[in-house]
């Protein structure tokens, strides 16, 4: 068995071809989407998080909605960068939406990716210390967001509070027990996943490695979540961990997807530069009709690893042709490979 849940950028244009046309649309359709899978069986909402885009930016309040709109899916991100965040706001903003949810929250962090603008970060406040890199302050923020997450007092109380406090230091409220759990690292190399392991968060692995060891990228995500699980280990830990891969799969069952996917079965991965210093691997995205597309993810080693696959959305598409997508491949693909 396998939880698989969609992943939506959340992208917005003007357009033809595109049924979101604009942030509203955006917004209103990703939680219209995450009630379409929730209803055919599907197991969670997930959506990429983008500053400076036309894309989904902030997702609390989307969360929250979600959350309130929706009974059993998992909802969460992948990933929310952490140079742009402040981490006790965002604590108070996380445990709220995860109690509106009822502790179903699955949030995705990580340093981020390449942006639209240079240095984006430093326009919300932040820069990083002398000698620190973004990377580095990435990092910074993630610890102390992981620290409140614990519950743990830590700031002094005013003797003459406009309200009673309870006994003891103060922590950001309203604190979600559990939440801290549910925290995963977008992983997007083998030492970071093993550093991810050594922190106590789940691993949560993309599309793309920021490394080419020239094997083919399913295998060296097998890797990467072989090195995750022995860190973990080792670190003493004491639950299972969850790992996560994202993949563009698409059945071709009626003429919808040969019009729109008919050409786009890209066998073999791809190398390039997300930027000019970074090298990167990029998976393969599978596109064929469903007896195909079994055979070939049955060889996927990265997926057979994972406990959820995240099925990266088209979300321009709308609403109905992606929920059409997913229940394809939970109906003709997903039995067949034993994932449900």
């Amino acid at each position: 068995m396998k939880k698989i849940g969609f992943l939506s950028f959340g992208h917005w244009s003007a357009s033809p071809y595109s049924q979101v046309r604009s942030a509203s649309d955006a917004l209103i359709q990703s939680i219209e989407l995450a009630e379409a899978v929730e209803d055919l069986g599907a197991d969670g909402a997930y959506f990429r998080v983008h500053h400076f885009a036309q894309q989904l930016a902030s997702p609390f309040p989307l969360l929250a909605s979600i959350g309130a709109r929706t009974k059993r899916i998992e909802i969460g991100t992948a990933v929310i960068d952490m140079r742009y965040e402040n981490p006790l706001y965002m604590v108070e903003d996380a445990g709220a939406a995860d109690l509106i949810a009822g502790g179903r929250l699955q949030l995705g962090i990580s340093r981020g990716s390449p942006e639209q603008v240079i240095d984006g970060f430093r326009y919300f406040g932040y820069a990083p210390a002398e000698g620190a890199t973004d990377a580095d302050m990435a990092r910074d923020h993630t610890e102390v967001f992981l620290q409140a997450l614990s519950g743990v007092g830590f700031a002094q109380p005013n003797p003459t509070p406009m309200f009673p406090n309870p006994p003891g230091l103060l922590r950001p409220e309203p604190h979600s027990p559990g939440l801290r759990e549910r925290i995963w690292w977008g992983a997007g190399s083998r030492a970071t996943a093993e550093w991810t392991g050594q922190q106590g968060m789940n691993l949560m692995s993309s599309t793309l490695l920021t490394e080419d060891a020239g094997v083919p990228f399913h295998e060296l995500q097998a890797e990467q979540i072989r090195l995750f699980r022995e860190a973990w280990t080792a670190a003493g830990h004491a639950r299972e961990p969850r790992v996560s891969v994202s993949r563009s799969i698409f059945a071709l069952v009626d003429d919808r997807d040969r019009a729109y996917f008919g050409q786009g079965n890209q066998e073999t991965d791809k190398v390039g530069y997300i930027d000019a210093q970074t090298k990167a691997i990029f998976g393969r995205s599978y596109a064929a009709e469903p007896d195909v597309l079994v055979k070939e993810l049955a060889g996927d080693t990265a997926i057979q690893a994972a406990d959820t696959l995240l099925l990266t959305v088209p979300n321009q598409l709308g609403v109905e042709y992606n929920a059409h997508a997913i229940e394809s491949i939970l109906t003709y693909v997903a039995p067949e490979l034993g994932w449900r």
